[in-house]
Parts: structure tokens; sequence; C-alpha cells
């Protein structure tokens, strides 16, 4: 399955330093220009060291940043529209649905936009879960994992906490 990643999954898996989980998915893994701009083009100016992680791991291949051309989608005319959602949401969520792809992303607003377009969604808690199943991960890895981006401020509710660490602990 391949996947368009957002924002947030790219800055916390950066800021823990395991950004390198997203090898474990199917290409391609793609960022769209929007999102790489947000989060690196800025990020790098501005000194911070996940956007360095980020800029590396497009570096070595492990995603690829793409164009998304939004003229004459319908997807994302409406999207657009949608006064919740930033023009890297719009790009996330058209480019998902261009390529029939996963988007990648947390934010309530741009899952829920997903859900009506028929864009299959997974969060930062995915890219974490998903290794740790493929046995490319140990558990206390991937508990560590999301512990750490926690600790550099990714928000999880408590009662979604307690279910990623429930779902960790039953995998194999």
């Amino acid at each position: 399955m391949s996947c368009v990643f957002d924002v947030t999954p790219l800055i916390y898996l950066a800021k823990a330093n395991r950004i390198g989980v997203v090898e474990a998915l199917d290409e391609p893994r793609v960022v769209p220009e929007a999102v790489y701009r947000e989060v690196v083009t800025t990020g790098v100016k501005r000194g911070y060291d996940d956007a360095r992680r980020i800029e590396r791991t497009v570096e070595n291949g492990l995603v690829d940043v793409v164009a998304v051309e939004t003229d004459g989608s319908p997807v994302a005319t409406r999207l657009a529209r949608h006064p919740g959602l930033s023009d890297a949401d719009v790009a996330v969520l058209a480019c998902a649905d261009a390529r029939d792809a996963v988007a990648v992303m947390d934010e309530s607003a741009g899952r829920s936009a997903a859900e009506v377009e028929g864009v299959e969604t997974r969060g930062t808690a995915y890219l974490v879960l998903a290794p740790v199943k493929d046995g490319q991960l140990s558990k206390a890895e991937g508990r560590d994992a999301i512990d750490v981006m926690i600790d550099y401020g990714w928000y999880v509710a408590p009662d979604v906490y307690t279910r990623i660490v429930g779902k960790l602990e039953s995998l194999e």
C-alpha cells in the first residue's frame, strides 16, 4: 500500500529520530511538495534538527517528493473549500486520492474530510505498529518510539495511547 505523508507524522518521527520506520512501508512513499516546503524548506531555514532528518530521508530515497496537480481535480476542488484544511492537507488528500494511496495524517479535520471523499487514512501510530507487526521492530522498540514521540509533544489521548500499547502487546 502506497502512503502519502502529511506534516505531523514526519515531524514527530523525525523528532524522535525514528523516521527510518517508513522503510517498512510499501513503495512508493511520497510527500507532496506543499508538505515538503512546510516541513523541510522552512524547518531547515529555522534550524530544526527534525527538518534536516526529513531532508536526509528524502535524499536517501526513503520518501519521494511529488508535485500534486489540483487543477481539474474534483476532490481537490471540494477539499480546498474546507475551512479546516491547510493547503498541505488538501495536497495530501488529493495526492492519495489520485494515487489510490493511504493518507498518513493525524488531524481530525483531515481524517474526517478523507472519510467523506473515500480516501483511506492511517495515523502516526500505524507507522510504528506496522514494522512491529512485520518483525522489523521489537515491541519494546515500538513502545519506545511511541513514548519518545509523546515526549517531543506528539499528542495522543490517554484512551488512544492505551489502545496503541494494547495493540503493540498483542502483536506476535
